[in-house]
């Protein structure tokens, strides 16, 4: 499948559907380039194997697999699952340079990516918030939609 196909599945909503569907903070942090609080979040400390999705389209974005505890309080990832799922665009907000990390297909934000991750997975450290996420664990992947994407898990997320 290529992977515009791909993108045609993943359902994109108006703001009115999202403002709908979303709780509060998922509508801020997606639409609203929002923060959530730190270690107060649904998935900075889970790492159950599955994988991460767009909570406004349910695009895949990262697997359990490249997961790591950062000690920041939000999920950190090593990596998306492939760089064409994701877009980086600068942030200049608050006075600080950082790069903003938004979901290509949906547009919505995510966090940010930093270059102090593990040396040893890149050195990136996806910094991403709880409430623009829906994990799916391995084991409901294959009916969500997603058992495209199992073997990636079992592989330890190498292609």
């Amino acid at each position: 499948m290529e992977n515009k196909d791909k993108l045609n599945k993943y359902v994109l909503k108006s703001k009115a559907e999202l403002k709908e569907l979303l709780t509060d903070m998922q509508y801020e942090v997606t639409q609203n380039n929002g923060t959530e609080p730190p270690f107060k979040n649904e998935y900075h400390d889970k790492f159950e194997e599955g994988i991460y999705v767009d909570i406004t389209t349910g695009q895949p974005l990262f697997l359990s697999t490249d997961k790591f505890d950062a000690g920041c309080g939000w999920p950190s990832f090593s990596k998306p699952i492939t760089p064409d799922l994701i877009k980086e665009l600068l942030d200049t907000s608050y006075g600080r340079i950082r790069t903003e990390v938004r979901s290509k297909h949906g547009d919505a934000h995510l966090g940010h990516v930093f270059n102090d991750g593990p040396i040893e997975t890149g050195g990136l450290r996806y910094c991403i918030n709880s409430a623009s996420l829906r994990f799916i664990p391995k084991d409901e992947m294959e009916k969500e939609g997603y058992g495209e994407y199992i073997g990636l898990l079992e592989n330890d997320g190498e292609e």
